[in-house]
């Protein structure tokens, strides 16, 4: 079993409450607009570390993660994208891949919305963390932390880290 930190869109602010909560988690996985290198190396020295970049990502991050992450945890196959939209509204950039080899977890950020939902049609669970970052519309930063046990994912946490704080 392996629980799991996921957040997205920080946009250069990790914000501390992020490493309170994600404390008991085995991995972080990041879905992409990291902001700086500094949130890169923050993470990568507090626990072991998945991500891809994300639009606003330099050269220098996306040199270290790339556009499409698919890895086994456990007996689950994920696929974690930037911008891969969601059930029923898939990105072009990832439909064609996503129907022909369809994954058991696809995550995605970007739009800075939390959503999980279930794809009936491809037998899929998506999620978004939302924005764990202080910059965008967004009015609350959220997390997701949960469990991947064999091929049962579990245990699914939605943390809200309140108001965004200021600087």
């Amino acid at each position: 079993m392996k629980r799991i930190g996921l957040l997205s869109d920080t946009h250069g602010i990790l914000d501390e409450r992020v490493f309170k909560y994600f404390d008991t988690c085995d991995e972080v996985w990041h879905a992409g607009d990291w902001g700086s290198l500094e949130v890169v190396n923050r993470l990568r020295q507090f626990k072991p570390l998945r991500g891809v970049w994300g639009n606003i990502d330099s050269y220098e991050i996306r040199s270290i993660f790339p556009q499409h992450n698919r890895f086994m945890c456990e007996d689950v196959k994920v696929w974690i994208t930037h911008i891969g939209g969601y059930p029923g509204k898939y990105d072009p950039s990832v439909r064609p891949d996503i129907f022909r080899n369809p994954p058991n977890l696809f995550i995605s950020g970007h739009s800075h919305i939390l959503k999980v939902k279930y794809d009936k049609t491809l037998g899929l669970l998506h999620m978004n963390p939302g924005a764990a970052g202080k910059y965008g519309f967004h009015q609350v930063q959220t997390l997701l932390r949960f469990e991947v046990d064999g091929d049962k994912i579990q245990e699914l946490e939605v943390i809200e880290l309140k108001a965004k704080q200021p600087e």
